[in-house]
């Protein structure tokens, strides 16, 4: 009899303990799965709703001072975290300008930019076009030439596989004329982009490019898929003080912003100077992508640093922090 007690004490004992080994272990794999759930759910949200281009106008000092090969932007852009390269024309005098931009030079710039983001894991996203002309100037046959000189770069672009070339809209101040000028001058350039699938894509960049309304409402008349925005946080003055870089006649760039962003194709997020927190003086970068989160954007947004307290590579990694940390 007190065998058959022990016989059964010792398998209910046996029982019980197998029974909080399993609850222990189910409860263990239970925790670790609503962690690896929870960190799952982290990641997601610190990702941000955009990709980090470079505008290469942020090493141009590096380039235009201290001598640095235009071609390393690839590998420079790699080693400071981005994803994408937003080239800028008038850096490579030494192979385009000085050679009149011939058709030798551009295929040559075209091959070694492919070379190096290619060398690099990196995107082409768009090229920022200069010294090609006026597209907004008034004399017809001086908007068409300008045009026609964009052409080339279109063509590049289309080669590099990137998705746009940014150009500037200049050449008059009467409002009037501006509009239709610019209208005329952006229909006939988006028309031969077209046939690439390239987009061309207007900044805010001085002059009356930089009144949003007025830059909004050329866009609506252009009407084409292929014609946009590129909303650029800091550049809103639309005139300067004579002899001065002082700005005499400033537009809101919250309101700039909120009025391009239905049009834009890109994003520049343009920095100066910042404060001991790491954020930027004059521009609320949060305010800034909720307005460019709110439109629906989710491409690329270069970072464009353009200060002098900080080196241009500590400035670009403080650009990109900033935009990482009001992007949560």
């Amino acid at each position: 009899m007190n065998r058959k007690i022990i016989i059964a004490k010792n398998y209910f004992f046996s029982t019980l303990l197998l029974l909080m080994v399993f609850s222990s272990c189910k409860e263990n794999k239970d925790k670790k799965a609503e962690q690896t759930e929870s960190e799952m759910t982290e990641q997601k949200v610190e990702e941000p709703f955009f990709k980090l281009s470079l505008a290469q106008w942020s090493i141009h000092k590096m380039i235009q001072n201290d001598s640095v090969d235009p071609y390393t932007f690839a590998e420079k852009a790699k080693n400071w975290g981005f994803s994408g390269l937003e080239y800028v024309s008038q850096l490579y005098p030494a192979d385009l300008e000085n050679n009149e931009y011939s058709p030798e030079a551009m295929a040559a710039f075209v091959e070694k930019s492919n070379a190096e983001a290619k060398k690099h894991g990196m995107q082409n996203v768009l090229i920022m076009i200069d010294r090609q002309g006026d597209l907004g100037v008034s004399d017809p046959a001086e908007r068409k030439a300008a045009v026609e000189r964009h052409h080339k770069w279109v063509d590049a672009a289309a080669a590099m596989g990137c998705h746009a070339i940014r150009v500037n809209l200049n050449g008059e101040s009467d409002p009037e004329k501006w509009h239709a000028n610019s209208v005329d001058g952006l229909t006939q350039l988006s028309t031969y982009a077209k046939e690439k699938n390239i987009n061309v894509i207007v900044e805010n960049h001085g002059g009356l490019s930089s009144n949003g309304a007025m830059h909004a409402a050329v866009m609506k008349e252009v009407n084409m898929d292929n014609c946009g925005t590129l909303p650029d946080f800091g550049n809103f003055c639309i005139t300067r003080k004579e002899d001065s870089r002082e700005c005499e006649e400033m537009y809101d760039i919250y309101t700039g912003v909120t009025e391009l962003m239905p049009y834009a194709k890109a994003v520049s997020a343009k920095s100066n100077e910042f404060d001991s927190d790491g954020n930027e003086v004059k521009i609320d970068y949060a305010k800034m992508l909720k307005i460019v989160k709110d439109a629906g954007y989710t491409g690329y947004i270069g970072v464009e640093y353009e200060g002098s307290e900080l080196s241009e590579e500590e400035g670009i990694i403080a650009t990109r922090d900033l935009l990482l940390k009001a992007a949560k």
